[in-house]
């Protein structure tokens, strides 16, 4: 009310002021929100014992296969002290890494020969049709044997899949790093996968709406609004296929959002025409041209 006393240019200012600060507090809430999430990325954790003489691990989650329940898991290994030659280069005798069972198989390096970053599957416990809600967990163990004798391990964990944000319990047992890493999507994945599922519901909210003002003054066949309807429809398949990790029909974005949404439209198309149809019969005809 104050705002409609202002004179007019009075009130442009303002209005664009208070455009220009809602505009700044978004920017400062998205520089917000990509820092933390960078800082995540950027966290390590570690665990295992700093012995003199032990292996180091480095690890880092490369790359989370959801629909697949698989992580790929990116290893370098270098030998310490007097575990290793050429300065943890290669293993002064063969070196062989144990692991857990989701991680499908030990690691075997020849002695004296050079050791290079290795790819490794893990599985992962979870399902993908919780989306954009799913979970995932899986157990990491590693231990390492050189010459036939146990040796310390120290690991250190890293995840670099940006859509996936992680939390991780480190511990050591035994000269063995013990990790519980649990995987849920990240904050910008969630933040755009509730945004497309409100959006959905917004356009089809619109469609109704739409569909209701030509039924009720009986419109008939209005093609502009046919083929924006139908237009929808169509699009609203295409922007479900942009959800970022590619989740399949079924999950929960689905049966919250886009089914009901595509549903609506359709349903608004088919009735639009037919009633069209019915409206455009009961015109006159108009008077054939002598």
């Amino acid at each position: 009310m104050v705002i409609r006393r202002l004179p007019p240019s009075r009130r442009r200012a303002l209005l664009a002021g208070l455009g220009l600060l809602a505009v700044a507090a978004a920017v400062a809430f998205g520089v917000w929100l990509q820092f933390g999430e960078r800082h995540a990325l950027d966290t390590r954790y570690r665990a295992g014992d700093p012995a003199p003489d032990r292996v180091d691990i480095e690890a880092s989650v490369q790359r989370v296969d959801a629909a697949g329940r698989e992580l790929v898991l990116r290893l370098l290994v270098t030998p310490r002290g007097g575990l290793a030659e050429a300065g943890g280069i290669s293993p002064a005798e063969t070196l062989t890494l144990q692991t857990a069972a989701s991680t499908r198989g030990d690691l075997t390096f020849p002695a004296h020969s050079r050791i290079s970053t290795v790819d490794v599957p893990v599985t992962l416990t979870g399902s993908i049709t919780d989306y954009p809600f799913d979970a995932y967990d899986a157990a990491l163990e590693f231990g390492a044997v050189q010459g036939g004798e146990a040796v310390p391990v120290r690991m250190t964990l890293s995840n670099n899949d940006a859509l996936f944000a992680t939390s991780v319990e480190a511990s050591e047992e035994d000269g063995v790093a013990v990790f519980g890493l649990g995987l849920e999507r990240s904050t910008s994945v969630l933040i755009f996968a509730v945004f497309m599922m409100a959006a959905m519901w917004a356009l089809a909210v619109a469609v109704l709406i739409g569909a209701w003002f030509l039924l009720s003054r009986k419109k008939g066949l209005t093609w502009p609004a046919l083929g924006w309807m139908a237009a929808t429809l169509f699009a609203l398949a295409a922007f479900r296929n942009t959800a970022p990790g590619a989740p399949p029909i079924g999950s929960l974005l689905d049966y919250i959002a886009f089914l009901w949404a595509e549903t609506v439209i359709a349903f608004c198309v088919i009735t639009v025409v037919v009633m069209g149809m019915r409206a455009e019969a009961r015109l006159p005809e108009s008077p054939t041209p002598a």
